[in-house]
């Protein structure tokens, strides 16, 4: 009996997914459980597997396609099975690129189904002929490109060399970027899916000169812009951050704090660790301090609910990371029972895997309270977008040499300031001060986190 293949639900908010690319391709004899595709989530790269055993006898939805929670993208049947009855996805999917064999077969189609498995983990590009609006005559196309880079000028990609009479697969971008850094494709080894070559590895290899050509200048040829294509990840990002400042009551309250002391005892601490091969941040211990800050001020560790508000009595630390088309909060579970050596373990390896879209989605769920801090960027001050249901979140700015007056005397302090948003149905003015103010003592005074 035939076996449908549905777009799964294969995160919490999921609605829709993107297919990077098929693992198996029409005609290849599937076994329960195993690994058909690679499908873009709001937050990841999972992996969907066959729930039947047969031959994959039909792919309806091609790499790049995007298609709704319960879509049915491919079927599975037995050789001589007649499946002319199942409908795949229709109007909920897009299918920009062939299934595999047709890019092993030199049809046209083998450039956008290498560009739709994205660059860097990322597996929004796809090529594909843009509206009339974007170009200025019918030969001229616009590439959909790397969306870590819709700031660039729109081209179309460059074209590849070719390696034993076949394409070099390498994203639209990799091609570009190799292009301006007169850099040969086939002489890069590919870390990306299925040895694809990918922007980091074009950044990595050196170019046979410092002449190599030029980035293209304008021509009259070229689009004037480029629509490029939303990432599950950035559709999520949007959906979900309009239920935030519009119907959430939010209000800042901020604060200036003396980093001497956890500069000092950063010191003292990498010192140690040094033997280890492992260091602390300042954001490990801003991580620590909040979390420990929480404990004291339950009120401020909630959450909004349908007419109640829930307190959490264990404190999970939402850590925004930035990656290259959006941001993500993997979760540092437990963080006011955990050492700052821990907190920063588990940070920098949730981050490194969220960056590789590798997160599980029980690592990227559950906060009871964020953290973002772009204080290593140079950002002095600023104010974070609250995500609902948590009640707040921390923005942290970076430290600054600043003259302040101590015992009557100007002096020049390393300062940090930090803002607080709060939702106001959960969390007053007076009781976010009082945690702020536990905050700054403890990070005045690190010794005080450990009590």
């Amino acid at each position: 009996m035939a076996t449908k293949v549905h777009m799964e639900a294969l995160s919490p908010t999921m609605e829709e997914g993107q297919l990077v690319q098929w693992l198996k391709s029409e005609g290849d004899e599937i076994a329960n459980g195993d690994i058909l595709a690679e499908i873009e989530t709001d937050k990841a790269t999972m992996e969907l597997v066959a729930r039947g055993d047969g031959v994959l006898r039909k792919i309806f939805l091609g790499a790049g396609g995007t298609a709704e929670v319960g879509a049915v993208i491919a079927v599975i049947a037995s050789a001589d099975e007649d499946i002319s009855g199942i409908e795949g996805v229709g109007g909920g999917g897009t299918a920009v690129a062939a299934p595999p064999g047709d890019d092993e077969a030199g049809e046209p189609a083998s450039e956008a189904s290498e560009a739709a498995a994205g660059d860097d983990g990322d597996s929004g590009d796809s090529e594909k002929e843009p509206t009339p609006a974007t170009k200025r005559e019918p030969a001229t196309k616009g590439a959909a490109g790397d969306r870590g880079a819709s700031a660039q000028a729109s081209e179309s990609a460059p074209a590849a060399p070719t390696v034993n009479g076949g394409r070099v697969k390498a994203s639209p971008l990799a091609r570009r970027l190799a292009a301006e850094k007169g850099v040969d494709l086939a002489r890069i080894e590919g870390s990306g899916p299925g040895g694809r070559v990918v922007k980091r590895d074009v950044e990595a290899a050196e170019a046979p000169s410092a002449a190599g050509p030029a980035a293209a200048s304008w021509t009259p040829d070229e689009a004037e812009y480029e629509d490029v294509p939303t990432s599950q990840m950035r559709k999520t990002i949007a959906k979900r951050l309009v239920t935030s400042i519009g119907p959430v009551p939010t209000f800042y309250l901020t604060m200036d704090v003396d980093m001497g002391r956890v500069i000092e005892a950063r010191k003292s601490i990498n010192a140690m660790l040094e033997k280890d091969g492992l260091k602390v941040s300042i954001n490990d211990f801003v991580l620590k301090a909040v979390a420990a800050a929480l404990r004291q001020h339950p009120n401020c560790n909630a959450q909004w609910q349908d007419g109640y508000v829930r307190r959490f009595n264990l404190v999970h630390v939402g850590v925004a990371v930035a990656i290259e088309d959006g941001l993500i909060t993997p979760v540092v579970r437990n963080a006011h029972a955990k050492g700052i050596v821990q907190i920063s373990a588990e940070v920098r390896e949730m981050a490194g895997r969220a960056r590789d879209r590798k997160l599980t989605p029980e690592e990227y769920t559950g906060a009871t309270f964020s953290v973002s801090n772009l204080g290593m960027f140079g950002i002095h001050e600023f104010t974070a977008i609250i995500n609902p249901p948590e009640a707040g979140i921390l923005a942290v700015g970076g430290i600054e040499d600043t003259p302040v007056v101590v015992d009557g005397e100007v002096t020049i302090r390393p300062r940090m300031r930090i803002t607080m948003s709060c939702d106001h149905r959960v969390i007053d003015g007076a009781q976010g001060s009082r945690f702020l103010q536990t905050l700054k003592g403890m990070l005045e005074e690190p010794a005080a986190i450990l009590l």
